[in-house]
């Protein structure tokens, strides 16, 4: 497929809409918006950009990225009414970015594995950090708290065995996987709300970690695994309608006869 070759001026036009929309005389609840009220739609955006790929459902997802491509376009609008920064700036920042971790593709370094690149890629993100007086940061300190629970364990996880402080192996890690489960047995015995919490957690980070080292991103999996249910709920549903009942008239008997049709 060409490329778009009109694809800046276009870019260019959306700038100028969203500007013509917060200006005086322009759209009353886009000029109400705050950075703070925009986040909320920035999620939104992602999670159905994340959905369309997942149905597989390109023409889609090309809509889903122009709403996400939106939300970067806002903040910067509203980043200049601020005057704390220009859009140009951010498109400045992500180019020279791409640039500079790209020593083997615009430079004169040598990577012929992604572990190569992933080594190169640590090295300049180092150098940066000293530069900007940033070297005594804690490695966790750049993963933002606010991310989804799942998302945040995975970065955490994957940084501290970046420096070595991880398991040997998968095997090792399905080891603590029976400890944490035989705790969480203990909690549930005690019948402590807080300690369950506490082992469901432990559990749950574990499972992150077994996924790393089997290469499987734990976020795709359990979506993968929710859409699969909704399907074979689905069906069940069907089934139930054909016979004039509701899964909430049936019962756990039928219902499973029907899942299991449902599987095959």
């Amino acid at each position: 497929m060409p490329n778009d070759s009109n694809a800046g001026e276009k870019f260019q036009q959306l700038v100028e809409i969203m500007s013509r929309l917060r200006a005086p005389g322009g759209c009353p609840w886009d000029r109400e918006q705050t950075f703070e009220t925009i986040k909320p739609f920035t999620l939104e955006e992602t999670y159905e950009v994340l959905d369309a790929i997942d149905r597989r459902d390109w023409k889609d997802l090309a809509e889903e990225l122009g709403d996400f491509m939106l939300q970067a376009v806002f903040y910067a609008q509203m980043a200049s009414e601020e005057n704390l920064f220009q859009i140009g700036d951010t498109l400045d920042a992500i180019n020279s970015k791409l640039i500079r971790r790209h020593p083997h593709v615009f430079g004169d370094e040598s990577a012929q594995t992604s572990g190569d690149v992933k080594r190169i890629w640590g090295e300049v993100k180092s150098a940066e950090k000293k530069e900007k007086g940033r070297e005594a940061e804690s490695l966790l300190g750049p993963v933002p708290r606010a991310l989804p629970a799942l998302v945040e364990a995975q970065q955490i996880a994957s940084r501290a065995a970046g420096v070595g402080f991880d398991w040997e192996n998968a095997e090792q890690v399905i080891e603590k996987l029976h400890e944490e489960l035989a705790e969480l047995e203990e909690a549930r015995r005690l019948a402590s709300q807080d300690e369950l919490e506490n082992e469901i957690g432990d559990l749950l980070f574990v499972l992150v970690n077994l996924a790393r080292f089997m290469k499987v991103d734990p976020e795709q999996a359990l979506r993968r695994t929710n859409r699969k249910f909704r399907e074979r709920f689905g069906y069940i549903e069907r089934k139930l309608a054909e016979r004039g009942k509701t899964p909430a008239g049936s019962n756990i008997e039928e219902m499973e006869a029907l899942w299991q049709e449902a599987k095959k």
